[in-house]
């Protein structure tokens, strides 16, 4: 396993994270438990879960089966860096969801019962709030991190203009503030490239990517219908809107002899920027091929050609649309 630093921080992370959102409302409890039991056996040591997931049964669901996990003991706890989030309805009252400072301590006392530790590694902001200030959130947080249960503070689903005003915000407290952004960004979905990747790099946040993949599309989903394999009705009108695209993209892909998802993340493992892409497994079987991109190689030549077929925003802003 390759490892690196989330962000400016001295926390040394596995290079692909275990996304659990798949725990609970898609793959059993006993099958998860296994596919975590697969991801250190491997060296994947960065876990990342959210208190809204499983809410298909229930809120808090996809906690409580990692919490069953860790309570099994054999050093779990210690091996992982655990990563939660915070700004989902967790319930049916006025406060039961976003960042007020109510909320945020709420949560996160909810969440530590759920998963059965002390403490939580990375706690995320799910999205932001526009309407909290950010003296109040970042008084929550200092609070969370004296008490030891909290570690670091990271977001998802910031702008870059979010993540300047959470770091000067912090760095008037004399607070670390954010150390990692959580954002869409695959192949098919690059705006990020313009603003807040840019934030990223300036503030030394580390980026963790969601949905590499593109919810599928780019895991050879053309390949898949013509083998008669099931696809979503949402899948199949997305391969073909995107057509065009995917099929010189699964073509490339098998002249190099790759799966197309893994030549999807290896694309962002290249990007410097790229701390840890989540992968979200539903199976042990879509976990262990993960491992492949790990080992792929990406030469100048093929990164034009991926370009080529997957333009982005032109780079960074305002380059990309001013002169």
């Amino acid at each position: 396993m390759k490892y690196a630093n989330l962000g400016r921080t001295g926390l040394k992370v596995s290079r692909l994270c275990l996304g659990t959102m798949n725990f609970g409302p898609l793959t059993s409890e006993e099958d998860s438990f296994a596919v975590m039991d697969r991801a250190l056996e491997v060296g994947i040591n960065f876990f990342d879960t959210a208190n809204r997931y499983g809410a298909q049964v229930h809120v808090g669901y996809t906690e409580e089966i990692i919490g069953r996990w860790l309570a099994q003991g054999g050093g779990r706890r210690e091996q992982i860096v655990l990563a939660t989030k915070v700004y989902g309805p967790m319930g049916d009252g006025v406060n039961d969801r976003g960042l007020s400072a109510y909320h945020i301590r709420k949560a996160c006392e909810e969440s530590l019962r759920r998963l059965q530790t002390d403490h939580i590694d990375l706690y995320q902001m799910h999205h932001v709030e526009r309407s909290t200030p950010w003296e109040e959130i970042w008084q929550a947080m200092e609070q969370l991190v004296r008490e030891g249960k909290v570690l670091y503070v990271g977001s998802s689903n910031f702008a870059g203009l979010h993540i300047a005003q959470a770091q000067f915000a912090a760095e008037k407290r004399n607070f670390l503030g954010l150390v990692s952004e959580q954002s869409l960004y695959n192949l098919n979905a690059r705006m990020i490239e313009l603003e807040v990747i840019p934030a990223c790099e300036t503030f030394g946040l580390g980026l963790i990517p969601w949905s590499p993949l593109g919810g599928g599309l780019l895991g050879g989903v053309l390949k898949q219908i013509t083998e008669g394999r099931r696809a979503s009705e949402r899948i199949q009108q997305a391969a073909e809107k995107y057509r065009a695209q995917l099929e010189p993209y699964e073509a490339l892909c098998d002249e190099m002899g790759e799966a197309p998802a893994n030549v999807a993340l290896a694309w962002l493992l290249h990007n410097p920027a790229v701390t840890a892409p989540i992968i979200g497994p539903r199976t042990m079987a879509q976990f262990d091929e993960s491992l492949r991109a790990l080992e792929i190689e990406l030469t100048p030549a093929l990164l034009e050609r991926l370009d080529a077929i997957w333009p982005g925003p032109g780079g960074t802003a305002p380059e990309a649309y001013a002169w």
